[in-house]
């Protein structure tokens, strides 16, 4: 089960999201800088998907081997949604778009192994990446558009006394996207694991009481459950990602 805790706090469900130092460093300006559990998960994410590319494009062949398969998909994946949605032009963004996709992907795979930690299920670690691909697409926006860039808070064709009105929302709307974009992911991965969490505790208190019988009903739905939390796990990923493709889009063509 995904992120399984040690001892009898493993039953609690909100356990396994607690972050502790492992690592213990002195705080800088009152802020603790301790190597946590989360940051060793979030460094084994980087170090497995950097290491998984370069073994996937390190022997290549007309005919490829599973791994080579495996990251041209990959790269073909984010490559396409990014023609798809952004167009040509949206390739030089590429590389931040393709680390992007392959770290939540690691992320959320990597939750999914016991005894391990979701990184993807604290609200600061999605709301960073949030604001990261926020500040990146506002930055385009500028720099390609100057300050014309703000007519996209101005829907065309509306009578001038809405103007203020629907460009006020428009703005709110605008702000409140590294939240829903944060929210989406954390909300996402923690309920599945607190539910995975859960329906295990129900297995092994049934089994511990001697209710084997009792403990096969929870036990298959924890399979079930295991199953779509992966195939969530891989969606999330490209939700995350698409909707970045849609934000940066919006900045460069200004479609609205």
């Amino acid at each position: 089960m995904a992120g399984n805790s040690e001892g009898g706090a493993g039953m609690d469900p909100m356990h396994q999201f607690e972050v502790h130092p492992i690592i213990e460093l002195p705080a800088l300006a009152g802020i603790d800088t301790s190597f946590t559990n989360s940051s060793l998960w979030m460094v084994l994410a980087v170090g497995l998907s950097g290491l998984f590319m370069l073994m996937a494009s390190s022997r290549t062949a007309l005919v490829p081997g599973r791994l080579q398969l495996m990251g041209e998909m990959a790269y073909g994946f984010v490559a396409n949604m990014i023609k798809e949605n952004v167009g040509t032009e949206g390739m030089r963004f590429f590389p931040f778009i393709f680390s992007l996709f392959m770290f939540i992907l690691f992320c959320n795979m990597l939750g999914m192994l016991p005894y391990s930690f979701t990184v993807t299920s604290h609200l600061i670690v999605t709301f960073a990446l949030a604001a990261v691909v926020f500040c990146m697409v506002t930055a385009v926006g500028f720099i390609r558009h100057g300050i014309g860039f703000l007519k996209l808070f101005v829907p065309s064709g509306i009578p001038v006394v809405m103007v203020p009105l629907l460009v006020l929302i428009e703005v709110i709307s605008y702000l409140t996207r590294p939240v829903s974009l944060s929210v989406r992911l954390f909300g996402n991965m923690m309920a599945g694991h607190t539910m995975l969490k859960i329906f295990g505790g129900f297995v092994v208190g049934l089994s511990s009481a001697g209710l084997v019988p009792l403990a096969i009903a929870p036990f298959a739905l924890m399979v079930a459950l295991t199953g779509l939390e992966l195939l969530i796990a891989g969606l999330q990923a490209y939700v995350f990602t698409i909707l970045t493709c849609i934000y940066l889009n919006e900045a460069i063509h200004m479609d609205h």
